[in-house]
Formats: C-alpha cells, sequence, structure tokens
C-alpha cells in the first residue's frame, strides 16, 4: 500500500508525455507553391544588412536622426512594445499552469474559559495541489502562447516598419512641397516682371490692355497656389513631430528650411520570394497565429479526456510553539474526474478550433500573397518613376529654353503675350512635375523596402525581439 501513490504519480508522468492534437508543422517553400523569382528580374541576392537600415541609404543625416528618433520614441511603438510584455507574461502563466501550487497557513489562538484555566493553541499547514497534464492539454496551451508571443513580436515589427515608412514618406512630401513653394515663388518674380513690362508696353502704345490683364491674372494664379504648398509643408512637419512623440509646432523648426528632394538609391536587388517570406514580419506573425491556432485544437480535445489531480497536505498543531514540530501529520489524495455529458459543448469546441485552424491557414496563404503583390507593385512603381523623371527632365529643360526665349522676344516686341504666358505656363507645369516625378523616385523606392520588409531586422540585436 505504501508504494501505490508513487506508482501513481509515475504512471501519471508518463502518460503526460502525450500530447493530443495535431503537431504543427511549417509548410516548406514547395508546398507554398512559390515562384522562383520576381517579373521584374531583380533577383539577386537580397542585402539584409542594407535592408536593415534601408534610410540611411539615401544619404540624408537629418532624415538619420528623425528615423532613429521615432524608432525609440514613437507612441505607436511604444503600445506595440507594451502588447509584446503582455503576450510574454501570458506564456509565463501558461508554464505556471502546468506545475503544483503550494500553500502555506498558519494560525495561533487564545481559549477563555469561564471560570476556567486558559489555554493557547498553535497550527501550521501546508497544502499543495496539482493539475496532472494527463493528455498534454497545458503543454499545447503553452505552445500555442509562445506562438501568439511569438506573433506579437512580429506584430511589433510590422509597426515599426510602418512608421519609419510613413516618416520617410513624410519627409520626402515635405521636400517636395518646400521645392514647388521655391518653383512657385520664382516663377511670381518673372511673372511680375512680365507684368510690368505688359504695363509699360501698353502705356507706351505698343500693346493693347489685354496684354495687361493677361499677365495680371497669370500673376494671381500663381500666387494663388502659394498658401497650397505652405499648408501641405505645414502638415508634413506636423505628422512628423507626431510620429517622433513631440507636439506639432517649434518642435519641427530645424525642418523649416528648404532641403533637396532625398535621392534614392539605385540598383536595389529584390531577393526571390522566399526572401519576402522570410523578412516580411506580417507573413511571419500570421504563420506564428497558424501555428497557435493548430495547438489550440489539442487543447480543446484535452477537455474531452479524463482529468487527474493531486492534493496532499502536511499538519501540525500544538499548545505551546516549542511543541508544534512533535507531530506532523499529512494526506495524499488523488481525483479522476470525466465529463459524461455536457449536450456537446466540448466535441464543438474541438470542431470551432479545427475551423479556426482552416481560417489562420487561409489568412496566412493570403498574407503570402499580398507580400508578394506588394513587392512585385512597388519594382513597377520604382521603373516607371525612373523612365518618367528621365522625360520630364528633358521636358523641364525644354521648356526653360523656351520660356528665355519667349520673354526675351516679348520684351523686344517679336511676339504677343499669349505667347509668352503659354510659354510661361508649360514651364511651371515643367518644373513641378520634374519635381513631384523625382520625389515619386524616392517613395517608390519607400514603397519597395517597405514591401521587402526592411526596417525591424535589427530588433533581434539591441534586445526588442526578446
Amino acid at each position: 500500500m505504501r508504494y501505490r501513490y508513487p506508482i501513481l504519480l509515475l504512471a501519471s508522468a508518463s502518460l503526460a508525455g502525450c500530447s493530443v492534437g495535431p503537431d504543427y508543422r511549417p509548410a516548406t517553400v514547395s508546398e507554398l507553391a512559390l515562384p522562383s523569382g520576381y517579373s521584374d528580374g531583380r533577383n539577386a541576392a537580397l542585402d539584409e544588412a542594407g535592408l536593415a537600415s534601408w534610410w540611411t541609404r539615401f544619404d540624408d543625416p537629418m532624415l538619420d536622426r528623425l528615423v532613429e528618433r521615432a524608432i525609440a520614441v514613437n507612441l505607436d511603438v511604444a503600445q506595440a512594445e507594451a502588447r509584446l510584455r503582455q503576450a510574454r507574461e501570458a506564456s509565463v502563466q501558461a508554464g505556471a499552469d502546468l506545475l503544483p501550487t503550494v500553500s502555506a497557513s498558519g494560525r495561533a489562538g487564545r481559549n477563555v474559559v469561564i471560570d476556567g484555566q486558559d489555554s493557547s493553541s498553535y497550527s501550521l499547514g501546508l497544502d499543495a495541489d496539482w493539475q496532472v497534464d494527463l493528455f498534454g492539454g497545458g503543454r499545447r496551451a503553452l505552445e500555442a502562447a509562445r506562438a501568439d508571443e511569438a506573433a506579437t513580436r512580429y506584430d511589433l515589427a510590422g509597426v515599426r516598419i510602418a512608421i519609419i515608412a510613413e516618416l520617410v514618406t513624410n519627409y520626402v512630401q515635405l521636400r517636395l512641397a518646400q521645392q514647388q513653394l521655391a518653383i512657385a515663388e520664382e516663377t511670381v518674380r518673372y511673372q511680375r516682371d512680365n507684368y510690368d513690362i505688359a504695363r509699360w508696353r501698353v502705356q507706351a502704345g505698343l500693346a493693347s490692355s489685354l496684354d495687361e490683364q493677361q499677365a495680371r491674372t497669370q500673376l494671381a494664379q500663381t500666387e494663388a497656389s502659394i498658401p497650397e504648398f505652405r499648408t501641405s509643408i505645414r502638415g508634413a512637419l506636423n505628422r512628423i513631430a507626431v510620429l517622433t512623440a513631440e507636439a506639432p509646432g517649434t518642435a519641427t523648426a530645424t525642418l523649416e528650411p528648404a532641403a533637396p528632394i532625398p535621392t534614392p538609391p539605385t540598383g536595389i536587388a529584390a531577393g526571390f520570394p522566399a526572401d519576402t517570406l522570410r523578412q516580411r514580419p506580417d507573413v511571419r506573425a500570421a504563420e506564428r497565429s497558424l501555428a497557435a491556432a493548430t495547438a489550440r485544437i489539442g487543447v480543446a480535445q484535452a477537455q474531452l479526456l479524463p482529468s487527474l489531480g493531486l492534493t496532499g497536505s502536511l499538519g501540525t498543531s500544538a499548545l505551546t510553539t516549542r511543541g508544534l514540530f512533535d507531530t506532523i501529520t499529512g494526506s495524499l489524495f488523488a481525483g479522476l474526474s470525466q465529463i459524461l455529458f455536457d449536450g456537446g459543448a466540448r466535441a464543438s469546441q474541438v470542431r470551432a478550433q479545427r475551423a479556426a485552424a482552416d481560417g489562420a491557414f487561409a489568412a496566412y496563404r493570403q498574407t503570402i500573397l499580398v507580400s508578394l503583390e506588394d513587392v512585385e507593385n512597388a519594382l513597377v512603381a520604382a521603373s516607371s518613376a525612373d523612365e518618367r523623371s528621365a522625360q520630364l527632365a528633358i521636358a523641364r529643360e525644354a521648356a526653360n529654353n523656351s520660356a528665355i526665349l519667349a520673354r526675351l522676344q516679348y520684351q523686344s516686341g517679336l511676339t504677343d503675350f499669349q505667347t509668352l504666358s503659354s510659354v510661361e505656363t508649360s514651364l511651371l507645369s515643367s518644373s513641378n512635375s520634374l519635381a513631384s516625378s523625382r520625389a515619386a523616385q524616392a517613395l517608390a523606392i519607400v514603397q519597395l523596402y517597405n514591401a521587402l520588409g526592411g526596417g525591424w531586422q535589427s530588433m533581434e540585436t539591441n534586445g526588442t525581439g526578446g
């Protein structure tokens, strides 16, 4: 009889080595039916070091400082980090459920007897309770919690790369708006000169008042565009301030002086689709969510099977503290329980978890397809932006030459103001289009790096990834 409980414990431990439910196995590249490369053909090996800090390739120290600050203090990132800490504690709690719980108690009292002798009493107790993980439901719960923690870590990485991309995008848009404002102000100076010339020619009887009114109209239209550019500048500055966890206003004063649009790097290798799956945190988060959903099938199946609980206690009591440890008593109990009827609730939970796993697999596949779509679109956008910018540079040069000739000819009376106005309008449009195309080149590279999953890899080395 004395060996009954040790034998029961050993049997429980051997049963606990098995876990119900399917074992999760990540899908291979061939099973996911990934294409061998991207249609653009830029399938050289991916520069992973450059991918981790891709914004530095724009060679803009001000941009580098802004990104580093956003990574350190952005409040969306801070919220994601808090969610990761919560997920870590959930893993700790799931692991603790596999272990016994032990509690201690103590009591001291004084018994008062009327017309009699008073007495004291003391007691100490130790109680333990252990729900034996007979069929691995607890271990599956721990497996699911750890997968959820990993998914949350990749969610943090996703927030980080999104914040970096948004910051660089707003920085480029700021520099674009500043350049467009400078173009408009320069155009206003020329158009004021044209207006003065038109008025002089009208006063001299060399032109009709129509020239003067056309010059006045053109000048007013260009001046009307200036407030719009200033609004765009202020909006970009305010957004950059918020992304770097500062109140809009004076915090971005150092960005107010105009600066060139950042020049994007060239010759970026996109790697291969398999690289995208490895580098994109949203894909990795979806895969970990699938692993968690698979593990929870086992948690639900374990609820259909018997459960074993072990409880034990040690205690002592005495009338004096000196005699507390003279006599110690103990007990050990085992209880086995099995649900016989629950209206099919637990079986339904198993089916529900299988459906959840199917949905998680579909979400994983969808995330993969969207990630490949993002890269393909970014590659096309980058190529198109390069081609467009090259042609617009030619158009702007031609428009500038035409404007110089038209001004000289109008001053000499060799052409009418309508021709000059048309040429000036073409120059303004070409200048703005060229500036926009150069910004589009930079933004296309931002889009490409974001699609490739760049900007979070250093988390693994600075401790954030845990």
